[in-house]
C-alpha cells in the first residue's frame, strides 16, 4: 500500500517509530564503539602489563624459554628479541616461530603499539605491544591478544537489538494512540459536517474542551457555517423577493394580453402598447439592477479614472427630468478616482429615491470635508436631501437591504422596487467609500464619502 493512501495516524506512527529506531540504532551504534574502544584500551593495558613481567625477567638475567608460567588472567603470547633481532624466548604457543612484528618503541621509555595480522599470530589479528629493555643492548619484548570483535560483547549487543525493537514498537503503538486521541475530536467534526445539509445550516460542529488547533479549527468552521448560512438566508430572501417583483408585472402583461384576445375588436393597437409598456419597463428595470447586483457582488474590475464629482453629478441632473425643485451646492474641483459609468449609476439612484418622496424640494451637494474626524484625512462628500418625511433612525440600515420597502410611500406605484439604494451603497464600498443616511432637521440625508487619491509620493 502506498504511503500516501495511508490514513494521517498510520503515517505519524510510520515516520515516529522510524525516526525512533534510526535513533536507537545510531545510539547503539556509538554505545558499542565506545565500549570497543574502551575495552581495547584495557586490553593494551593488559598486554602492556604481560610485556612489563617479561620485561622484569630479561633485566634480571633471569630468562628462560619458555617463558616462566603467566598467572592465568595474564597469558598472552609474548617474544623476547635481542639486540641481534633473534627470538631468544618465547611462550609455549609460538615457540620456533619468527618475529611476530618488526616495529619498535621511539625510545626504552616508550611503548608502542599496532594491530599486525600474520601467520605467525594464528587465529586473525591482534594487538602487538612492543617495548625495550636494556641489557647489553636493546633487547625488545613483543606480547600480543587477539583484536576484539566490534560488539565486543554479545550480550550487551543482543540487549540493544532487543531493545531497539521493543522501544520502537512501543513509542509506534503510543504515537498512534495519542494521534489517534488527538483526532477523536477531528473524526467528530467531519462526521457533523457530513450531517448538514441544506435544510440545516443550523447545525454546527463540536468544538473541543482543551483550546488547541483543533479548537480554533471547530471555531472557525463554525464561524464559516454561520456566514454560510447568512448568504444562504440571503440568497433565498433574495429570489423570493427578486420572484415577486418579476411576477407583478409579468402577471400585468399577462392579464391585459388575454383581456386583448377575448375581444381583440374592441381592443386598439396602440393602446394595448402603451398599457403594456410600462410593465416591460419595469421588468427591464429589474432584469438591470439585478445583472448589475451579480456583477458587484462577483467585484467584476473596473477602469479606474478622474473624475471631477461636481461636474458629474451636474451631467446627471441635466439628464434626469426633474420632478422637484433642486438646490445646487457643488463646489468645483473635487477630485475622485474610479468607474464613471457605476459612479453616475451611484448619483442617479440616489436622486431617483430623493424624487421619489421629497415634497417639494431637493438639495445636493459636493464638497471636500474631513470625514467623520480630523485623523481621517479628506474625503469627498455627496449629499442628496429630500424634505420628505424621513427615515426612522432604527430602519436607516434596513433600507440598504434588497427589496427594501418601509412604507407605501415606498410602493410599486412609486416606481421604486427597493435595489437602488443597495446597488448605490456597493458602488460606494466597491470604490473604497461609504453611504449611510445621517442626522437632518427634515426629510431624509443620504451622505456618499469618496476617498481622495493620494498624492505623487503619498
Amino acid at each position: 500500500m502506498k504511503l500516501e493512501n495511508c490514513s494521517l495516524r498510520g503515517r505519524l506512527a510510520l515516520f515516529t517509530s522510524a525516526a525512533v529506531g534510526v535513533l536507537c540504532i545510531v545510539f547503539s551504534i556509538v554505545l558499542l564503539f565506545t565500549l570497543n574502544r574502551v575495552a581495547t584500551q584495557n586490553l593494551t593495558k593488559e598486554v602492556t602489563a604481560v610485556g612489563e613481567l617479561a620485561g622484569y625477567y630479561v633485566d634480571r638475567g633471569e630468562l628462560v624459554n619458555p617463558l616462566p608460567p603467566i598467572s592465568n588472567n595474564l597469558i598472552r603470547p609474548v617474544q623476547v628479541v635481542d639486540p641481534h633481532g633473534r627470538v631468544v624466548a618465547a611462550t609455549r604457543d609460538l615457540q620456533h616461530q619468527p618475529v611476530m612484528a618488526h616495529f619498535f618503541p621511539k625510545s626504552p621509555h616508550q611503548v608502542a603499539s599496532a594491530v599486525v595480522c600474520n601467520s605467525v599470530l594464528p587465529g586473525g589479528c591482534h594487538i602487538v605491544v612492543a617495548q625495550q629493555v636494556y641489557r647489553d643492548g636493546d633487547w625488545t619484548i613483543y606480547s600480543a591478544a587477539p583484536t576484539l570483535p566490534f560488539y565486543v560483547y554479545p550480550g550487551v549487543t543482543a540487549i540493544l537489538v532487543t531493545g531497539t525493537v521493543i522501544f520502537t514498537i512501543a513509542v509506534a503503538y503510543g504515537a498512534r494512540r495519542t494521534v489517534t486521541r488527538s483526532l477523536r475530536p477531528v473524526d467528530a467534526i467531519r462526521a457533523q459536517l457530513d450531517h448538514i445539509r441544506s435544510n440545516n445550516l443550523g447545525r454546527r460542529v463540536p468544538v473541543p474542551v482543551a483550546k488547541d488547533e483543533i479548537y480554533q479549527l471547530a471555531r472557525s468552521v463554525n464561524q464559516t457555517l454561520d456566514r454560510l448560512e447568512d448568504v444562504l438566508e440571503q440568497q433565498r430572501r433574495f429570489c423570493s423577493d427578486a420572484s415577486h417583483e418579476l411576477r407583478t408585472p409579468i402577471t400585468a402583461i399577462r392579464a391585459q394580453i388575454e383581456d386583448a384576445l377575448l375581444a381583440p375588436e374592441d381592443v386598439a393597437l396602440d393602446a394595448l402598447c402603451n398599457a403594456v409598456l410600462p410593465s416591460v419597463e419595469r421588468l427591464q428595470s429589474i432584469a438591470a439592477n439585478l445583472l448589475t447586483l451579480t456583477r458587484l457582488d462577483a467585484g467584476v474590475l473596473y477602469e479606474r479614472e478622474s473624475v471631477d464629482l461636481a461636474e458629474l453629478v451636474a451631467a446627471v441632473l441635466n439628464s434626469h427630468q426633474a420632478t422637484r425643485r433642486i438646490v445646487q451646492d457643488l463646489a468645483p474641483g473635487v477630485i475622485v478616482r474610479g468607474d464613471q459609468a457605476r459612479l453616475r449609476q451611484l448619483i442617479g439612484n440616489l436622486i431617483d429615491n430623493a424624487q421619489r418622496h421629497a415634497s417639494s424640494t431637493i438639495t445636493i451637494s459636493v464638497r471636500q470635508t474631513n470625514g467623520d474626524s480630523p485623523l481621517a484625512g479628506e474625503v469627498a462628500e455627496l449629499q442628496v436631501l429630500d424634505d420628505g418625511g424621513g427615515i426612522a433612525a432604527d430602519q436607516r440600515e434596513t433600507v440598504f437591504q434588497r427589496f427594501t420597502r418601509l412604507d407605501t410611500a415606498r410602493s410599486r406605484d412609486a416606481g421604486g422596487v427597493g435595489l437602488g439604494l443597495p446597488i448605490a451603497r456597493q458602488i460606494a464600498e466597491s470604490h473604497g467609500g461609504t453611504l449611510t443616511i445621517q442626522d437632518s432637521n427634515t426629510g431624509a440625508r443620504f451622505v456618499v464619502r469618496l476617498p481622495l487619491p493620494q498624492p505623487p509620493g503619498g
